[in-house]
This record gives C-alpha cells, structure tokens and sequence, in this order.
C-alpha cells in the first residue's frame, strides 16, 4: 500500500483515484476465482465467536498471524453511510494536499469497495454543523456518490447545536463512516457521536490531521487565519512552539478517552500517510 504517492491524491479525476487505490487493496487483501462469466470476489474480516472455523483462511494465518473469515461477495448487503465533513477547515493543505481532497478520495475509495460488495450506500455531508442527506442508496449510488464528492466545497463554521440524522431511527444494521478533522469549538462533534452510537451501528471515525498541525515544527514569524471565521492572528511560531504542540496533544487525548465507547472506532490520520495504507490498516484493524 505504501506505493500511493502525493501524486495519486492530487488526481482531479476522483473516480479513478478510488478505483486505484480500492485495486491496490483487492490485490493486497482479497482473492477473487471464477464464477460463470465474471470474477466473483471474495473479502476477509476478523473470525468472530459463532463463525465455522472451517472459513477460517489458515494460510493467510500462517502469514499474517490473524484469523480471517472469507466472506463472498454475494453475503455482504450492508448499510453503509458516508459523511464528509463540509466546514471551512477542511480547506486546510500541507504541501499542495488539501484535507478535503483526501478526505474525498478517501471515502470515495470506500465507495467503491461498498460498490464492489453490493453494499447499500449512502452519502451524507455536515455543513454549517447541520447534517444533510447527498446522496441515497438505490442504484448508481456509487456513481453519484463520487459525482457529488466531486464538486463538494467547503465553508462556514458549526452553527446548528444539534444536529441529527433523520434516518437513524431504523432498526438496522449499518457502518457510518465520518472523514473529518474533527475539530471542535465545544464538545459539539462528541455530542453527534454520542447521540447516533448504538448496538447495530457501527461507527468508523477518519481524523484527518496535517503533520504540522500535529508537530508544530514551524520557525519564524507567521500570520496565520482560521479556515472557518476568518480571523487572524500573528504569531511567532518558535516562541508559541511548546504551547501549540501541549494543547493539541492535551485534545487529542481528551478525544481518544471520549470516543473509548462501544462500537465506536478512531483513526488518527495524517496527510502525508498514503491512503492504501491507511485502509488496508482499517480493513485488517492494523494501526498504522
């Protein structure tokens, strides 16, 4: 996985940049044999109590130390939905590397997987601190996931209190998975995942970070603007060094003793990590 370069996250053409990199994953994590006139492919997840040994892949054991069940393509018809966080800071970049275009391809990358698995998918964006419904599942929804994902921008702070979403009532089995900064003025991103948190919903949660943001090794003097009200502020960055990497430390930290409830998964991720890796990490549940 570690093969994808910046140059691959800078493609425009979003729906070829998911189907290469979700490729690079097939390649790296499933099997595929022939089935009448199509290939018919097969995914790996953990064993879990109840599953038949005998589905238990003991050479891919031998390899990698883990128990993985096969499961057919055919079996998986899940719900999986997608939400993009949509506020102004994820206009942040490094070096070229937006964090909303990383946050595109990756999930349209998962889209594709979903797509590939005859899942039931679904897109969903937060703009404004208000949750809004972009694309529904039913057919082509892969298609028009990435053609929304596509032109998506953007703006604006979190304004509504509390959001929700509408659709969450249902008594069914789903995946939510949230790419997003995850920051947060309040506590208003924890109070969204406290409130949608349940038995049959999982939830995977991408904290996309650039490595500046997490290291804070900037010299000299710097002006810098907050992505979502506009204000500014001047700042020597050697001077305010030690502070800025004791706060971020001190929330990141706050957020893992947060987010340590059931059914509820966070991955810290940084714009430099390739994102094959960062989803062959998720799929095995590997820690980068």
């Amino acid at each position: 996985m570690a093969t994808l370069t910046s140059d691959l996250i800078r493609l425009n053409n979003l729906q070829l940049a998911s189907k290469l990199v979700s490729d690079e994953l097939m390649l790296g994590i499933q099997t595929s044999r022939r089935s009448g006139i199509g290939t018919e492919f097969e995914q790996y997840r953990h064993y879990e109590p109840g599953d038949d040994p005998k589905r238990i892949d003991w050479k891919l054991f031998a390899r990698s130390g883990n128990y993985l069940v096969r499961e057919s393509a055919t079996e998986s018809n899940q719900q999986v939905r997608l939400l993009l966080d949509l506020s102004g800071s994820m206009n942040y970049d490094e070096l070229g590397i937006s964090r909303l275009h990383y946050a595109k391809i990756l999930l349209a990358s998962l889209a594709y997987l979903g797509y590939r698995q005859n899942d039931q998918l679904s897109l969903y964006g937060l703009q404004n601190g208000d949750v809004q419904a972009l694309v529904p599942p039913g057919k082509q929804s892969f298609l028009k996931i990435v053609g929304t994902l596509e032109t998506a921008q953007a703006s604006g702070a979190w304004v509504v209190k509390q959001p929700s979403f509408p659709e969450f009532s249902r008594k069914q089995s789903e995946l939510l998975i949230i790419a997003s900064d995850f920051l947060q003025v309040g506590d208003e991103w924890l109070h969204l995942i406290q409130n949608v948190a349940g038995p049959r919903r999982e939830i995977v949660i991408f904290q996309i970070l650039g490595d500046q943001e997490l290291d804070f090794n900037l010299t000299g003097f710097y002006r810098f603007q907050d992505l979502e009200t506009g204000r500014e502020i001047e700042l020597q960055a050697d001077a305010a060094r030690e502070t800025v990497r004791q706060t971020a430390t001190a929330y990141l930290a706050k957020l893992d003793d947060a987010l340590r409830i059931p059914h509820v998964r966070l991955i810290r991720v940084r714009l430099s990590d390739p994102i094959g890796r960062v989803l062959s990490g998720f799929l095995t549940g590997k820690q980068l």
